[in-house]
């Protein structure tokens, strides 16, 4: 039998799975795998780990998932790896896709075949009440055109690419990034800017996969982007989201001339050594250092996880990890 694991961030995969048994009963070789507000990228792996070894067949296993691009997401992809003949993904979860799945392993007896099939019932549950409300797929578009901001500054003109926000974000281009932030600012590329993730293939596919549908994600270490900084003449009519993973990287691109003005500060995880002043942005000396350096250059800073969220300050923020530094290392 085909396992299934389903995956979200909160607690929607256990109410999902709860909603499944109430109509098509218990389910053998299904398991829930949440991401809550205290875990990370790992605490996920290791729980669809856990919930593969405990199905009956684990070479035949389906994963549905809340978003694209998503933590879930993501550590689905990394466990895919090797099992490309077997293993299917498929996001965008929902009940009418989940009882389909159910009752598609009476008949299938592959992962892939069942992924395959659910898709039509899982789009054809999506349905708005009263029905002229829905619009066809050109339609779509159109509105969408209508409604994104027009170009600002030089956009599209010689020598200037638009950098439409630049983010520090350990986990890079991750759910909050390709929803929120690309409906925000509208980009038409994402660009990440790592040494690391460059010289990584896996995690630079990973990127390339879970850029939104109309956008381009790219990976390019950091001196390429000093590079295209210094010389755009070929990226004029281009609207750029930068990603970065930590400061140090962004002040290697500023220093190198790459001109930017404000940088979003959205997360920067947790390691040994390092502080945390509040829930999502953790500091060593050197990333203090960093922030301060950064602002001698002239750089402002927007720290939001999400465009909704209310910014802090990041001064106050910085001197509350200087004092935690200080008495962690007295």
């Amino acid at each position: 039998m085909v396992g299934i694991i389903l995956a979200s961030h909160g607690e929607f995969a256990n109410g999902i799975l709860q909603s499944g048994a109430m109509i098509f009963g218990d389910q053998e070789d299904v398991a829930a795998v949440t991401l809550l507000p205290s875990e990370g990228p790992d605490d996920v792996r290791a729980k669809m780990e856990e919930a593969i070894a405990s199905f009956s067949d684990p070479d035949q296993v389906l994963f549905l998932v809340d978003l694209w691009g998503g933590t879930p997401f993501n550590q689905a992809s990394n466990l895919f790896e090797g099992h490309e003949d077997s293993w299917a993904i498929v996001s965008g979860m929902n009940l009418p896709m989940v009882i389909e799945a159910y009752a598609s392993r009476f008949s299938m007896t592959t992962a892939q075949e069942i992924a395959g099939h659910i898709l039509a019932t899982a789009k054809e549950g999506v349905k708005p009440l009263p029905e002229g409300l829905a619009k066809d797929e050109a339609e779509t578009e159109q509105v969408q055109a209508e409604e994104a901001p027009a170009s600002s500054g030089q956009v599209g003109s010689p020598g200037q690419m638009d950098f439409v926000l630049a983010r520090i974000d350990s986990r890079l281009l991750h759910g909050q990034v390709a929803t929120g932030w690309t409906r925000a600012t509208h980009p038409t590329r994402i660009i990440v800017v790592s040494d690391a993730v460059a010289k990584d293939e896996l995690r630079t596919q990973l990127i390339k996969q879970a850029a939104p549908s109309g956008i381009k994600a790219h990976v390019i270490p950091i001196d390429q982007m000093i590079k295209i900084g210094k010389d755009q003449e070929h990226f004029g009519k281009e609207r750029a989201l930068l990603l970065f993973e930590n400061p140090q990287d962004v002040l290697r691109v500023v220093e190198g001339g790459v001109p930017l003005e404000e940088i979003n500060v959205g997360s920067m995880a947790h390691s040994k050594g390092k502080v945390q002043p509040n829930k999502v942005l953790a500091f060593s000396q050197e990333d203090i250092d960093t922030f301060k350096a950064l602002k001698e250059q002239g750089l402002r800073f927007d720290v939001r996880k999400v465009p909704a969220d209310q910014g802090d300050n990041m001064d106050s923020i910085l001197q509350q990890a200087q004092k935690e530094l200080d008495k962690q290392n007295a």
